[in-house]
């Protein structure tokens, strides 16, 4: 007796004979055959796309009972303190949202930690990206990635100002003031962005930003960086089998993308955020004290708070305030230089071999020293944004603090670099002496002069492709033109490359010790 088909066999076989049964199963036979890396730091990525879900979700949700008014109400909700206050819808609706509406206070909650959560994990991803080298494939997916970081600071600065509190009131008078400090068109950008005098229409300027414009250049560039990934093979590092992109990968980022999200309901269901019930509606004519901004646009702040008093000038009939056109000034060159850095080392390096393994950040002395000497930078903005809690806290003189943090400013990097550097190449010879001679195994014997030794074990195959030191980069050589002259660029880029090519061991993958100590400045 023949046992006919289920309907729940005929359409699966019919969903595996059609056009997008095939492509899925191509893919996922093109996925099972990709094998990439189990390291820990590759795992950033799908931290930020559980923040993206988790704003989108969440996000959409808010549109429902968020009302982008600057139009000024009476408050009658749940919250008794303020029963009476006229203020803003928009701060009205966030009242209600937070006390008359089950769960509201949890999704905005958090959707407020997803969005600051997003920028440290896009942050660590370029970290990531810039210690190992993996940005030398990939220079357009780097770009994509910064552009994901800006694109999510601004959408955070976009929502901080959305609820029109006393908070976000006085973050929006600072940025007017920075903008009517640009001389010639400062005055033209600030109506622009406020629409008249302050507060004006910014929260009606601003709500097509952060419901729009930001979410869809999130949703771009997340394919285009998906697409820029599928186009090329998975790197890793030397001696790195992996493991298969689908099922083993796909399933650890799954429980990740769940432990994420899990976690980030339960810190807005525990951890209050943005209370602005306790900082009360936004006042064009007051401002709160001991404000401070959200996280990821502390070094912007800090930025303008380093700036030394009385930098201004008077010129062509116009007043330059330097305290504002200078701290801009060195934000945005930092910030171009670390969208462009990629270009840079190829250019100083030359193109290289087009491989697929990353770099261990002790095996790039020079590119690892440069990144923390830029994390130094960055950190001394990002911690003078709090210099007044800092002083006191600590009981410490502002002026202190700011002087301490304008040293740090400058004297910080380049400490940085040079002792990076130097523990670099110590990490160097430390994996020298290991692939040489192998690893201490504890056991100690005597030898039968009476000598005692310690039993040294070689290092395992797998390992020694890792501990080999970096690979032999050549050098640039600057050849000259038809009438013998050499181009001072090139000469300037030999130079470069010379200097950025110290500190290099040549790699060992014999266990010749004659080999140790010897270097491959360029």
């Amino acid at each position: 007796m023949t046992v006919g088909k289920t309907l729940t066999d005929r359409i699966s076989s019919a969903a595996r004979d059609s056009g997008a049964g095939r492509r899925l199963a191509a893919a996922r036979a093109e996925l099972a055959g990709r094998r990439v890396s189990l390291h820990w730091s590759n795992l950033f990525g799908v931290v930020a796309l559980a923040c993206v879900v988790v704003l989108f979700a969440t996000g959409l949700l808010l549109m429902f009972w968020y009302v982008p008014s600057s139009r000024r109400v009476t408050y009658d909700g749940s919250y008794s303190p303020l029963v009476g206050q006229e203020a803003s819808a928009a701060y009205v609706s966030i009242l209600h949202t937070s006390f008359d509406i089950p769960g509201g206070l949890l999704v905005r909650q958090a959707h407020h930690w997803a969005a600051l959560l997003l920028p440290a994990a896009i942050l660590m991803q370029l970290a990531v990206t810039f210690f190992t080298g993996a940005f030398r494939r990939r220079r357009g997916s780097w770009l994509v990635l910064f552009g994901l970081l800006v694109v999510a600071l601004a959408g955070g600065w976009s929502g901080y100002a959305l609820p029109d509190d006393m908070l976000s009131g006085t973050g929006l008078r600072i940025f007017q003031g920075i903008l009517l400090g640009i001389p010639v068109v400062g005055t033209w950008l600030s109506w622009l962005f406020f629409g008249g005098e302050f507060p004006g229409r910014i929260i009606e300027n601003l709500y097509p930003v952060h419901i729009a414009v930001v979410p869809a250049l999130l949703i771009g560039l997340l394919w285009l960086r998906a697409r820029i990934a599928s186009r090329q093979a998975p790197m890793r590092y030397p001696g790195e089998v992996g493991v298969p992109a689908y099922p083993n990968a796909a399933a650890r980022a799954g429980g990740l993308f769940a432990i994420v999200t899990g976690l980030l309901v339960l810190v807005a269901a525990t951890v209050t955020v943005a209370p602005v019930w306790l900082f009360g509606p936004s006042s064009p004519g007051d401002a709160s004290a001991g404000s401070q901004p959200d996280w990821y646009t502390g070094f912007l702040d800090g930025a303008l708070r380093l700036v030394p008093p009385g930098w201004e000038v008077v010129w062509l009939g116009r007043t330059w305030s330097l305290a504002i056109l200078v701290p801009l000034a060195v934000v945005g060159v930092f910030l171009l230089a670390v969208a462009v850095y990629p270009f840079f080392e190829q250019w100083v390096r030359g193109p290289g071999r087009d491989d697929a393994l990353l770099d261990r950040p002790r095996n790039e002395p020079t590119r690892t020293a440069l990144g923390v000497a830029g994390i130094v930078f960055y950190g001394a903005l990002w911690g003078a944004g709090s210099a007044d809690l800092v002083a006191t806290h600590f009981s410490i003189g502002l002026e202190t603090v700011v002087h301490g943090f304008q040293a740090l400013l400058v004297l910080g990097p380049i400490a940085a670099f040079f002792l990076t550097r130097r523990v670099c190449l110590a990490l160097q010879k430390k994996d020298r002496g290991l692939l040489l001679h192998g690893y201490e195994t504890g056991r100690i014997v005597r030898l039968p002069g009476g000598e005692y030794v310690e039993v040294h074990a070689p290092v395992p195959a797998e390992e020694r492709a890792q501990l080999a030191g970096p690979r032999t980069v050549p050098s640039v050589v600057v050849h000259p033109d038809e009438r013998g002259r050499v181009h001072p660029w090139d000469r300037l880029r030999a130079r470069l490359s010379r200097a950025y090519l110290e500190d290099r061991l040549v790699p060992v993958t014999t266990g010749d010790p004659s080999a140790l100590g010897r270097s491959d400045a360029a």
